[in-house]
């Protein structure tokens, strides 16, 4: 399948990404993280965007919230079509509006995405209480619903606790608590288990496989770890340079990957080696 194909045949898109460029200013430099990038999500699928730290993945997943990185200004070209929306020609009031209740990120670092002086519990609360009105006791008995279903022991306890007294992976949960708070459409997991233990990152993993399913919503899942995607996604993006240079379904890229980087991140996924003697 060609990189610059769409996800014809799975049904009708939610989410159209068409020629999609992204080129950053800093005091220093100006730099083309993004070259033409098109692709398409379905309600309710899971897809994967898999490619090494700069390839321009992270930066995809940022267009669609239309957030630029810290220190540095963006110019977005091509268009993204957000269930009839074209989110980069938004007004601001708009886009402030649609993220989080319509479309929510899950970001790499979670103790840099939560304010270390307020409660975790206060944090969700003000994101329900901004997109859904809910009343404040109405807040309150949600975001202690949420840290349940995502795995805080305690709930009742741990609403009032604060970012540091939590671990790394609690407080991811507590960053996908916040982001799942007012069910979105799509859900953006841009590298959620970096930094994790093996056994944390296959927890978090679960955890958005089974969220996914309960809320039905779509999930874009950000790696660079083709082990991470499989039996996470239905179709995987391998992205390098900025661009798209292979896409398919999970199973027929591990079987038949057809572009040499796509080879290149498949070759560096971790395998048993088979012990001597095995089967005699």
């Amino acid at each position: 399948m060609s990189a610059s194909s769409s996800s014809a045949g799975v049904g009708e898109a939610m989410l159209q990404v068409r020629q999609l460029t992204a080129r950053f200013t800093t005091r220093d430099e100006t730099v083309q993280a993004v070259r033409g990038v098109s692709f398409d999500i379905v309600a309710g699928e899971a897809v994967g965007f898999v490619g090494e730290s700069g390839c321009g993945k992270s930066v995809t997943a940022r267009a669609l919230m239309r957030l630029a990185p810290e220190g540095s200004s963006v110019e977005w070209g091509g268009s993204v079509r957000f269930q009839g929306h074209d989110l980069l020609r938004l007004p601001e009031a708009a886009m402030q509006d649609l993220r989080g209740r319509r479309i929510a990120m899950v970001f790499q670092d979670p103790m840099s995405s939560l304010n270390p002086v307020l409660s975790v519990g206060r944090q969700i609360d003000d994101m329900i209480r901004r997109h859904t009105g809910a009343s404040a006791r109405e807040a309150r008995r949600r975001t202690v619903d949420l840290l349940g279903l995502v795995g805080i022991r305690d709930p009742q306890r741990r609403v009032d606790d604060h970012p540091h007294q939590f671990s790394g992976g609690m407080r991811q949960r507590v960053m996908i608590a916040m982001a799942v708070s007012c069910e979105p459409d799509l859900l953006i997991a841009d590298e959620p288990t970096t930094a994790l233990d093996v056994t944390v990152q296959a927890q978090i993993l679960r955890l958005l496989v089974r969220l996914r399913a309960e809320l039905g919503m779509a999930l874009m899942l950000i790696t660079h770890d083709f082990g991470v995607i499989a039996g996470m996604v239905d179709r995987v993006h391998v992205m390098y340079g900025g661009e798209i240079v292979e896409r398919g379904r999970v199973d027929d890229l591990f079987a038949a990957p057809a572009h040499p980087y796509t080879r290149a991140l498949l070759d560096a996924v971790p395998r048993l080696a088979p012990q001597e003697g095995a089967g005699a």
